[in-house]
């Protein structure tokens, strides 16, 4: 990590505001080559963290721009290495102009997250940090912003540490009695084992409860609109995103194929996907709609059956309500309230039935509501919620690892083969912060006793 890497650090489109950031030892020279201060210092002597103004230059030595240049010195960067950034208008073709600049002056073109990858690698972050920051550029919800800020903020950590702290502890336990049977240390005892797998155990399934919703939070819950045609659908889809997403007519199989648009509920952001109307088709081109509104269907965790509550239930009705019940939640819209009702919620085989009308937005609220209630949970957004499937992988391994040695404790296994499982949870936890399982647990066996005093 000796060069300098450099990269616009802001979006691709004009901008109030643009910034070029470099990062390595070295980058003040190089940023000073194409930076020029009003002050008349060179940008390697301004002070620490204070914004400079001057001038930026293109690679013929043109000046492009007036622009603040702030220097922050390691090891108190983002990156925890020398840093610049200059900051400009957010012109794009002139912030590529003077990264051009800067790349012909020295530096190199920084890859996909290298910034962040250096802050991890510099011990600025642990994985669960650096994976938070794509996760906040990502929030599509205030929620999901919430969650990954508390990530940012070392929210996960705080969980995980503990825990790995506690398994360090046993294991170099263990290893220091094993090892230095001279020694004047406590014996390893088997209720010591048995109370930190019992309680490691709990906390790693704690974790592992909150993915669910994590998930929700990252990706949104897909969800299906279904009915018949004409019943509403693409009414509703409409209504709920605020514009009009899908072409409404009253020609009935006007949506002949899926339409996904992101819609947020309150604190629940939905991929709903309106669908053709289910019936016999009158067409090849109809009949391949109807099918994919059914794979939808198998597809969703959420489905909304649709219905004309101002006509009769028809058979139509009732090859999309076998279609919705076959979701893992789903529930029943009785579409245009405005209109004299002719069916009964009786008759309706779901657990929760509301009547609404798409058309004034009478009762979307309780639509809303109710999907919240199944979705948004009782997790505090706070960072401790897991949204990365990679860290789920690793703690599920982890939890496996300690059910192992649980189950082999019971069967009165001996103490070195459970520790192997007990290290082999570490290894998964170690792997969603950044640790480094054998190394760790050696330098806590020369701290916590003092070995070879």
């Amino acid at each position: 990590m000796s060069d300098v890497i450099a990269a616009i650090a802001t979006g691709k489109s004009p901008c109030a505001i643009g910034i070029l950031r470099l990062s390595g030892s070295g980058c003040a020279e190089i940023a000073g080559k194409v930076f020029t201060l009003d002050c008349g210092k060179p940008l390697s002597e301004i002070p620490n963290r204070k914004l400079m103004l001057g001038s930026l230059h293109d690679r013929q030595g043109r000046t492009i721009d007036q622009a603040m240049a702030v220097y922050c010195r390691a090891p108190h960067s983002y990156t925890g290495e020398d840093t610049v950034e200059l900051q400009c208008h957010g012109s794009p073709a002139m912030l590529a102009a003077g990264l051009e600049a800067l790349l012909s002056s020295g530096a190199r073109q920084a890859g996909p997250g290298e910034f962040t990858k250096r802050a991890f690698l510099n011990g600025q972050l642990d994985l669960t940090q650096a994976e938070a920051v794509i996760d906040l550029i990502d929030a599509e919800t205030a929620d999901a912003a919430a969650n990954a800020a508390g990530q940012l903020g070392g929210a996960l950590l705080r969980k995980i540490d503990p825990l790995y702290d506690e398994l360090t502890n046993l294991c170099s336990h263990f290893h220091a009695v094993l090892d230095y049977p001279d020694e004047d240390i406590e014996d390893f005892g088997l209720q010591e084992l048995a109370d930190t797998l019992h309680a490691s155990a709990a906390a790693l399934q704690e974790m592992l409860a909150t993915y669910e919703r994590g998930r929700h939070l990252k990706h949104g819950v897909k969800a299906v609109l279904l009915g018949r045609p004409n019943a509403g659908k693409s009414s509703l889809l409409n209504a709920l995103a605020g514009y009009e997403r899908v072409i409404v007519t009253d020609i009935a199989g006007t949506t002949r194929d899926t339409v996904e648009e992101p819609v947020r509920l309150g604190s629940v952001l939905l991929r709903l996907t309106d669908t053709a109307g289910i019936r016999n088709a009158g067409d090849r081109i109809e009949a391949l709609g109807v099918a994919r509104s059914e794979a939808a269907a198998r597809e969703a965790e959420l489905a909304i059956f649709v219905c004309d509550g101002s006509e009769p239930l028809t058979e139509e009705d009732q090859r999309a309500i076998t279609a919705a019940k076959a979701a893992p939640h789903a529930l029943a819209v009785v579409n245009k309230s405005d209109l004299n009702a002719c069916m009964s919620a009786d008759e309706l085989p779901f657990d929760t039935v509301i009547r609404l009308s798409a058309r004034t937005g009478e009762n979307l609220s309780q639509l809303q509501q109710t999907i919240e209630q199944w979705f948004a949970g009782n997790n505090s957004c706070d960072g401790s919620i897991l949204t990365n499937a990679r860290q789920f992988g690793a703690i599920s391994h982890a939890a496996e690892a300690i059910s192992r040695a649980e189950s082999a404790l019971r069967r009165g296994i001996t103490p070195d083969a459970i520790v192997t499982d007990v290290e082999d949870a570490m290894q998964s936890l170690g792997e969603v912060t950044g640790r480094t399982v054998r190394e760790d647990i050696t330098n806590r066996i020369f701290e916590r006793f003092c070995v070879g005093k």
